[in-house]
């Protein structure tokens, strides 16, 4: 969308009557500035009574509409370009800076006074810069702690097929460690290249966890990757390792996001 200023802005309408954030959420979001994170403008509201058909049969229903609004990004989404074969990600170094990029936004927004949880992290909301810089997008399911507060029940899991965590998922438990454990698929995906193609009966993806976890030895990465050195052989290494740490099923084995950076060496 063009504005009177001839700036874009991204226009994301979200399903009528989906649970969203509180008001209060989408405040901290607009306030963030970190350029690992979508510049989030405007956030649009919108309730009315409308005229309604089912079964035949008219009624008046109250239908709930919100739109959210992003500044724009001339570059694709990362789903867009890990499918498209892009040059761009020929190279290990370049996909270890999206890693890194990644894990310092997720860093931002759990080490808030009020913490806040995305709930819906992947690669389709994860946008690139001209510069491919990965900033984190599409917060409509996010969840902001209380000071002190560590977890929370949802109302009902909403979230992406095969990036849930199981306790969100069959539980309705929300913690940091939910977003850590669609971190490590997306880690995962990245390093590898390979699709997490989880089915609606895979919605935790234990089926793609496990074959990552089988085939990719060091002569799997270095196919891949042959230009790598050992220093980036290592990287490649410790990124797959930490992302089958994120997606153990007991959360209390995940690593915090200060181990993650810790562990790649991110400042």
């Amino acid at each position: 969308m063009n504005l009177d200023d001839d700036s874009k802005i991204t226009v994301k309408k979200l399903a009528e009557n989906a649970p969203v954030p509180r008001d209060i959420v989408f405040d901290k979001i607009i306030d963030l500035k970190h350029e690992n994170i979508v510049k989030m403008i405007a956030y649009c509201p919108k309730a009315e009574t409308r005229l309604e058909q089912s079964n035949e049969r008219s009624t008046m229903a109250d239908v709930t509409e919100n739109i959210l609004c992003y500044e724009y990004l001339p570059a694709d989404n990362l789903e867009d370009i890990l499918r498209g074969g892009s040059s761009i990600l020929k190279h290990w170094d370049m996909r270890f800076k999206i890693i890194k990029g990644i894990c310092k936004g997720i860093y931002c927004i759990q080490t808030l006074e009020n913490p806040i949880v995305h709930l819906d992290l992947k690669p389709q909301n994860i946008l690139l810069d001209k510069n491919m810089v990965p900033e984190i997008s599409n917060f409509g399911f996010a969840k902001m702690f209380e000071q002190n507060e560590t977890k929370m029940k949802a109302t009902n899991a909403m979230g992406s097929v095969g990036y849930m965590a199981p306790e969100y998922l069959y539980d309705d438990e929300i913690s940091a460690s939910s977003d850590i454990y669609s971190l490590g698929l997306v880690i995962l995906e990245i390093s590898t290249g390979e699709k997490n193609n989880s089915s609606t009966d895979q919605k935790h993806a234990r089926n793609y966890i496990d074959t990552v976890r089988e085939n990719w030895t060091e002569g799997q990465i270095l196919s891949m990757y042959p230009e790598l050195g050992e220093n980036e052989l290592n990287q490649v290494e410790d990124c797959i390792e930490i992302g089958l740490q994120c997606v153990e099923i007991d959360q209390k084995k995940r690593p915090s996001i200060n181990k993650i950076l810790q562990t790649l060496n991110v400042e």
